[in-house]
């Protein structure tokens, strides 16, 4: 049998968000009077929780970091989120999967108040059964953390993780499906460096949106 729940991840596996999120990198790192990476760099920082990549990618103290994440969110919650596009031929993924019969939820490092509000954008939250993110406040901002949260929230039982799979882009998506005991399907039209899926332990991998529906959705039920 194929997957019943299937759990995404936002940024670059449903919308090309690197506009709004490099130009509120950049707002947050020049009011901390912090040299602007190139762009490949600042790319980096789409994926991880904000305090993590401020640290990991531009050497900033957790203290400096918090700080800049708060920065960040200040232009983010305002201009950033919106300074986005879905990816083509995503909604009609959803669409698709709903007809099928998925439960589908969103699992997102991503606030969740600002994932809620960029659904809503993109007219995209009927397709959701539930929408998990990190609280304003650092809660639940690891990835497996959120999947769990997710899990909890559809009412899946241990027995049924077997039915589970998470879409994403990046290696966070993938280590944190692997902690929590699910498969996953690591997607490269979005943000992941070349290698990094794999490297990360991806069970599946879609080189394309309609990659994604033919591996999750019922045609891809004689892979399982």
């Amino acid at each position: 049998m194929g997957w019943k729940y299937i759990l995404f991840d936002l940024d670059g596996t449903l919308t090309d968000s690197n506009e709004g999120i490099l130009n509120c990198v950049v707002y947050a790192l020049e009011a901390a009077g912090k040299e602007i990476p190139d762009r490949e760099t600042l790319l980096k920082f789409i994926g991880p929780p904000l305090v993590d990549g401020f640290q990991e990618i531009t050497g900033m103290t957790y203290e400096e970091a918090v700080t800049a994440t708060a920065k960040y969110r200040e232009r983010y919650g305002v201009i950033g989120l919106f300074e986005n596009k879905l990816y083509e031929g995503i909604e009609q993924v959803l669409s698709e999967l709903k007809q099928q019969g998925k439960l589908i939820a969103l699992a997102t490092s991503k606030p969740e108040t600002y994932a809620v509000r960029i659904l809503q954008h993109f007219h995209l939250m009927k397709y959701f059964d539930e929408t998990v993110g990190s609280e304003l406040d650092g809660t639940r901002n690891d990835k497996a953390e959120v999947i769990r949260e997710a899990l909890r929230r559809l009412n899946i039982s241990e027995e049924e993780y077997k039915d589970v799979i998470m879409v994403g882009d990046r290696r966070h998506d993938i280590i944190g499906a692997k902690k929590c005991g699910i498969e996953s399907l690591g997607v490269y039209y979005g943000f992941a460096e070349p290698g990094e899926l794999e490297k990360a332990g991806a069970d599946h991998i879609a080189h394309s949106v309609s990659d994604v529906l033919k591996i999750v959705g019922d045609e891809g039920l004689k892979e399982r």
